[in-house]
């Protein structure tokens, strides 16, 4: 694996962490979103699809700009990644999504209104971290969902029986990103990427932190799902070529 690749998914996770929980942030812990929830809803959920959308035509060239361990999970089980080429975007993805978080966090440092404790850090969790306070079970049940559905788009809009539609791919990719957070936020704060959870997660600690198990094994299972529903419905000639090859082709 080329260290270019590995930088890219690093930079790329960490962009997306400091943009998307950083609105999140702001709309729900500073109260940005004044008296609608919806509001806040609505502009978390277009800055991580948007953020996303960018970066898929920025760097998806370059890396194929998973920047989420579970499109990575996706693309290993259906064998368009090997595992070490897996395990190197997961470390990679993973620093990402923590020095993402700890420059959001320094950010906020400088205003005297920001406290781990009262404002937090757009960390994901269930029960009464949750918008509707859903139980263990329900958020386990939605990560798993959310997930299918965003990697299973992943995983068809960068096959080789979709160029058709390819210079559209990163615009599918991050309106489905949008859509997957516009119902998450209330239910568990939307995870459906495991780095994306573990960094703010570590800063804010507490019961935030005791629940990131939920949301490290639910993407990842969701993420395995949809890359076995992919292989029973993709065409087989189309899993020959690597992810990162196709992705680029895709975004050029």
């Amino acid at each position: 694996m080329h260290i270019k690749n590995l930088a890219a998914e690093l930079i790329g996770t960490a962009i997306l962490v400091f943009f998307g929980v950083g609105l999140a942030t702001l709309s729900f812990g500073f109260r940005f979103d004044g008296l609608s929830t919806a509001a806040g809803v609505v502009a978390t959920a277009l800055a991580f699809g948007l953020v996303l959308m960018a970066l898929a035509y920025a760097i998806g060239p370059l890396s194929g700009c998973h920047i989420n361990p579970a499109v990575t999970m996706g693309f290993l089980v259906s064998g368009r990644f090997s595992p070490v080429e897996a395990a190197e975007y997961w470390v990679a993805q993973f620093a990402g999504g923590i020095i993402g978080a700890v420059l959001l966090w320094a950010v906020l440092q400088g205003s005297p209104e920001y406290s781990t404790k009262t404002i937090g850090l757009g960390a994901n969790g269930f029960g009464k971290n949750s918008m509707i306070h859903l139980n263990a079970g329900g958020a386990f049940a939605a990560e798993v969902i959310l997930t299918f559905l965003f990697v299973l788009v992943v995983l068809f809009v960068t096959s080789n029986s979709h160029v058709a539609t390819s210079g559209m791919a990163g615009v599918a990719i991050g309106v489905t990103l949008t859509v997957v957070h516009l119902i998450g936020i209330p239910l568990t704060g939307t995870s459906v990427n495991p780095a994306r959870s573990l960094g703010p997660a570590l800063i804010v600690g507490g019961s935030n932190l005791s629940q990131i198990w939920l949301f490290i094994i639910a993407p990842l299972v969701g993420g395995a799902v949809a890359a076995a529903v992919f292989k029973l419905l993709e065409p087989a000639e189309s899993l020959q070529a690597s992810g990162i090859e196709r992705t680029a082709e895709l975004t050029d």
